[in-house]
C-alpha cells in the first residue's frame, strides 16, 4: 500500500516500486484504502475479460428470449413508441 504523504514525495516511483510487488497498488488516504493503480495491460486485460462475460451474459438472455438487441435508431423509434 502507499500513502497519499507517500504518492506526494515520492511520485511515480512509488507506483512503480508497488507494482514490480503486486499487481495492482493500492493508495490510502487517512488509513483507508481510496485509489487502485493499475499497469495498463493488466487494466486492458481485465476489460477485456468484463466486456467478454457481459457479451456471453447478453447472447445467453438473448438465446432465452430476455434481451432485445437492435441498432441505435431502432431502440429510439422503440422508446420513442413506448412514450
Amino acid at each position: 500500500m502507499i500513502t497519499a504523504n507517500d504518492l506526494k514525495v515520492k511520485g511515480i516511483k512509488a507506483i512503480e516500486k508497488e507494482l514490480q510487488e503486486r499487481d495492482e497498488a493500492v493508495i490510502t488516504f487517512r488509513g483507508k484504502p481510496k485509489y487502485i493503480v493499475l499497469d495498463i495491460e493488466e487494466y486492458e486485460t481485465m476489460r477485456s475479460l468484463q466486456i467478454e462475460a457481459a457479451y456471453k451474459e447478453l447472447r445467453k438472455k438473448k438465446e432465452q428470449d430476455k434481451a432485445y438487441i437492435s441498432d441505435a435508431n431502432t431502440l429510439i423509434q422503440r422508446i420513442e413508441n413506448e412514450l
